[in-house]
């Protein structure tokens, strides 16, 4: 699903008013009516308090008003502003509801109590919202989160950004919101998306060739189209048509990023997985992995890899390799800056770049426009933060425009791991990814993520469809093992275990 900015949400409507000829206030009475039977679905009839600001969001929540009183719901509305604020559609419903009787008055007549044992209704800022909440109606914000009742957000939960998901001083949390059209970007990517609570997105009669407008860069990945990634195996097929994945990985202490890369690249489908480790580190893989081949490289006295071992890998990856898996546990110094930047000039298979990998990198983007082989990232806040000399404050404010910026400037596929993961492609279409959780923030999770977008490149699957069936399957095996564990357990090795049960699980999906 095509997912907006407040910008493209206002042409679409503008479009659909001046191009298509759909007054205005048939879209604020759609959108009204479609919030109006969602409490309706979820709520016993009850007192119903709605918070009315004076731009057209305050206009939908009049009408929300009015049908729930047409139904014999009791209302009473609370404008942000004076009567007289209100234009166009918004001032048209005001005077509807003053005529049938609703009770109307000024939040300043607002007491506590008037809160109590009611469903409270969030209709105080749309889309709009680009500065700081303040003054009275962050007074009424923190009287409805104090409440104790129940908020149904219209469109956004007033004080969240529509183009970010951050909270402008202070936002509404709202047990569901209702939006319209398509969601707006604030109410996937976090925090917004906690804030909004559990979403409906209503159809209010928006033409569809603007909701799927080709313009409209950024989507979400839904289940339906993800299980109709998953290839096919023919019965006659052996491992030599599967691939072969090059993991390229470890050190002193950290040879468990290595492993669970390369056993990650091997549940996912990959037909041979080889995993190159420092020689003097060999014997402790072969005792951990049994099915993983291994490929001792010329290594250090501390356990990292020499730097004279990249004609080996070089050679090895032109001769055998379908995809080459690089950084998990590698550590940073300057004979991996060295192999790093070398594999990215050399490399003749698509690489994907993870952990002290991109750290090698840092500072030296210029060595990305030097490949001939298709380059995917799959860098965290953090490293991402590292990567173009920001922080993680400002990547997570605008995780969307950082990482689509970075793919087309780089000509680089871009893994942007969070809480809800961006993909971003060098041709500018963006996804946000909605699997996983909270239990997946611990170590080594990122690795198997590496491998299983490796494991899947590995089996020829085309790039951007491996990036994004590697990712949602990596959340939904985490939230497969949710369900048997919980938030503070999940180790990263359970994902692995979970692959199976997710395929299965999108297998059911197909057809």
């Amino acid at each position: 699903m095509k997912i907006v900015n407040s910008e493209e949400m206002r042409n679409i409507d503008r479009k659909a008013m001046d191009e298509y000829g759909i007054p205005g206030l048939i879209l604020m009475e759609r959108a009204g009516l479609s919030v109006a039977q969602r409490i309706k679905e979820n709520f016993p009839p009850k007192n119903v308090i709605i918070f009315s600001g004076k731009g057209n969001n305050g206009g939908d929540g009049l009408v929300v008003g009015r049908c729930l009183s047409n139904w014999g719901w009791p209302v009473k509305i609370f404008l942000l502003s004076e009567g007289s604020e209100l234009k166009g559609d918004a001032r048209a419903n005001l005077d509807i509801a003053s005529r049938l009787g609703i009770p109307i008055r000024h939040v300043k007549g607002l007491i506590q109590r008037d809160l109590k044992d009611a469903i409270i209704v969030d209709a105080i800022f749309g889309t709009g919202l680009n500065d700081v909440v303040k003054g009275i109606s962050g007074a009424v914000i923190d009287k409805i989160n104090n409440s104790g009742s129940p908020v149904v957000s219209v469109d956004m939960p007033s004080g969240i950004s529509a183009d970010t998901g951050e909270v402008l001083g202070r936002a509404v949390k709202a047990q569901m919101t209702v939006t319209f059209g398509l969601p707006k970007r604030g109410l996937i990517l976090y925090p917004g998306a906690f804030y909004a609570g559990r979403l409906y997105i209503e159809d209010i009669g928006l033409p569809t060739a603007l909701t799927e407008d080709g313009s409209l860069s950024v989507e979400t990945i839904e289940r339906t189209d993800i299980s109709r990634l998953l290839p096919v195996r023919l019965p006659w097929v052996h491992k030599g048509n599967l691939g072969h994945c090059l993991v390229i990985a470890g050190s002193t202490g950290k040879t468990g990023a290595a492993c669970m890369t390369a056993d990650a690249a091997l549940r996912i489908g990959a037909g041979l997985v080889t995993l190159g480790i420092p020689e003097g580190l060999n014997p402790i893989i072969e005792e951990k992995l049994t099915e993983v081949m291994s490929l001792p490289l010329m290594d250090n006295r501390d356990g990292t890899l020499n730097k004279d071992c990249l004609k080996t890998i070089i050679e090895f990856s032109r001769d055998k390799a379908d995809v080459i898996a690089l950084g998990p546990g590698l550590t940073t110094n300057p004979d991996i800056k060295h192999i790093v930047e070398g594999i990215i000039k050399k490399a003749t298979v698509p690489l994907v770049i993870d952990a002290d990998g991109i750290n090698a990198i840092s500072g030296r983007l210029d060595v990305l426009r030097k490949t001939v082989a298709p380059i995917v990232l799959t860098p965290h806040i953090g490293e991402m933060a590292r990567l173009i000399a920001s922080t993680s404050v400002e990547i997570q404010k605008n995780p969307i425009e950082v990482a689509s910026d970075f793919a087309k400037r780089f000509r680089t596929y871009l893994v942007l791991k969070s809480a809800r993961t961006v993909i971003a492609s060098p041709d500018g279409s963006v996804f946000v990814n909605l699997t996983g959780n909270a239990g997946m923030a611990t170590a080594g999770t990122g690795d198997v993520l590496t491998g299983m977008i490796a494991g899947l490149i590995a089996q020829g699957i085309d790039i951007i469809d491996s990036i994004k069936l590697g990712v949602y399957i990596h959340g939904l095996s985490g939230d497969l093992m949710l369900k048997k564990k919980t938030e503070f357990s999940l180790a990263a090795s359970d994902l692995i275990k979970a692959i199976p049960l997710a395929i299965r699980e999108l297998r059911q999906g197909i057809g």
